[in-house]
């Protein structure tokens, strides 16, 4: 009776699980608009929209795009915990679509004032941050248990492949379609997500919180929550790595606003140096996601080095100006991000105890995120006042303190922190959040 499933089980997640393989479709056209759409509108603020302050409004673009998921993080999850997850992933999808739809026709009809871009970029950045965590912790309503981790795995490598092909054709459709074809294309992705998910039945109840509660009613006690507060206090070793990676982001994710500069200022390029760029660092990080896990040596060890190896990665463009030299640059960081993201999501699945895993990775991407905006406004402000080279050794000499800080960080020598002895919850009724 074991031989036929084999084969099966041999194929990957998404072709042998068509529930989920539709909603990770799904994924990859939401990130890949939203990808898309911020390269696009960056590089159309710099070449174009805003003369002469471009690195400010590229920036502040940039840090609009990304509040939404740190903002409004809490509503979030209780959102997560009250609606079904196929509904609320369909509502945002749908949502995203129709506000890039507005922006088509508005950008078609007349110029397009930069206001409105911002706008449609906070709202596409909004139905995306109900969107992502939504679908991370909807991955037990559609894969068994025992696919929960390949399921986890597939999900984190494969948000390189939807931002690599939104970031590649973010700056070519604006220099051939203007922003008005920029945003067709995405509402075009939007729509079809939004279908695709529709199409999915998910193994849960329509209504997570009702659910829980009558699971609670049944079973008896539930263990109760516990907030990021407490479980960081009991595991010191992840509250410093998260500090450290925080503080390196400050620097990594500022490689967004920076590589448009670059571009303009230094290469002298159009959209398609733009799309080289970002598909070099696309690159890297997918294939750092596919071959983190072969990496040998413990996650702080080679933290440490990918962080080493991202500082002198970065620091190349701002002495050598050359388009290859500094594609493979972005190449070498892009792979340490991957290395980096697939070692410590693996670690985190192991030091964090199981009820408290979905509350964790959602603030973890609130809390790493956070950067994001300082970090865009900060370079964004500098790049009209500095050369994009002096950024380039800015973010450089950055990342040299978090890899020492990664390092000298007490209990990195040990393979894993064990979870703190406290309660072992009761597993969370599926679909539901902690």
């Amino acid at each position: 009776m074991t031989t036929p499933t084999v084969p099966a089980r041999r194929l990957p997640l998404v072709l042998r699980n068509r529930a989920f393989g539709t909603v990770w479709l799904g994924q990859v056209l939401t990130q890949a608009a939203v990808r898309m759409f911020q390269v696009g509108v960056s590089w159309w603020l710099i070449s174009d929209a805003a003369s002469g302050d471009g690195g400010f409004a590229a920036g502040l673009f940039m840090a609009v795009s990304t509040l939404p998921a740190v903002v409004l993080a809490p509503l979030v999850a209780r959102a997560i915990a009250r609606f079904a997850h196929r509904s609320l992933l369909r509502t945002a999808a749908g949502g995203a679509g129709a506000a890039a739809a507005a922006l088509a026709v508005w950008a078609g009809a007349s110029e397009l004032p930069v206001a409105a871009a911002y706008a449609a970029a906070l709202a596409l950045a909004t139905c995306q941050a109900f969107f992502d965590p939504c679908l991370t912790t909807s991955v037990p309503e559609l894969v068994d248990d025992a696919d929960i981790e390949a399921a986890t795995g597939f999900e984190l490598s494969t948000q390189s492949l939807a931002s690599l092909g939104g970031a590649l054709l973010g700056a070519l459709v604006v220099d051939a379609a203007g922003v008005a074809g920029l945003a067709v294309g995405c509402a075009a992705a939007y729509a079809t997500a939004a279908l695709l998910i529709a199409t999915v039945r998910f193994r849960t109840a329509e209504h997570p919180a009702a659910d829980a509660a009558a699971g609670a009613a049944a079973g008896g006690e539930r263990a109760p929550r516990r907030t990021l507060r407490q479980l960081l206090g009991s595991m010191p070793y992840v509250r410093g790595i998260l500090l450290c990676f925080t503080a390196a982001n400050l620097f990594t994710t500022a490689v967004f606003v920076v590589m448009p500069l670059y571009t303009a200022s230094v290469l002298h390029g159009d959209g398609g140096t733009v799309a080289l760029l970002e598909a070099s660092l696309g690159v890297g990080t997918l294939v750092g996601s596919f071959t983190g896990a072969r990496v040998p040596g413990r996650p702080a060890v080679v933290g440490t080095a990918c962080l080493g190896v991202m500082a002198a990665a970065l620091a190349v463009p701002g002495l050598i100006a050359a388009r290859p030299v500094i594609a493979g640059s972005l190449l070498l960081t892009g792979w340490c991000v991957g290395v980096i993201g697939v070692r410590f999501v693996a670690l985190f699945q192991r030091l964090v105890p199981a009820a408290d895993k979905p509350a964790f990775f959602a603030v973890m991407q609130a809390v790493l995120g956070a950067t994001f905006p300082v970090a865009s406004l900060l370079f964004g402000f500098l790049g009209d006042h500095l050369s994009a080279q002096t950024l380039c050794l800015i973010q450089a000499a950055g990342l040299v303190p978090a890899a020492l800080a990664l390092a000298l960080l007490p209990g990195h020598s040990r393979p894993a922190e064990a979870p703190d002895p406290a309660p072992a919850p009761e597993p969370t009724p599926a679909g539901g959040t902690r």
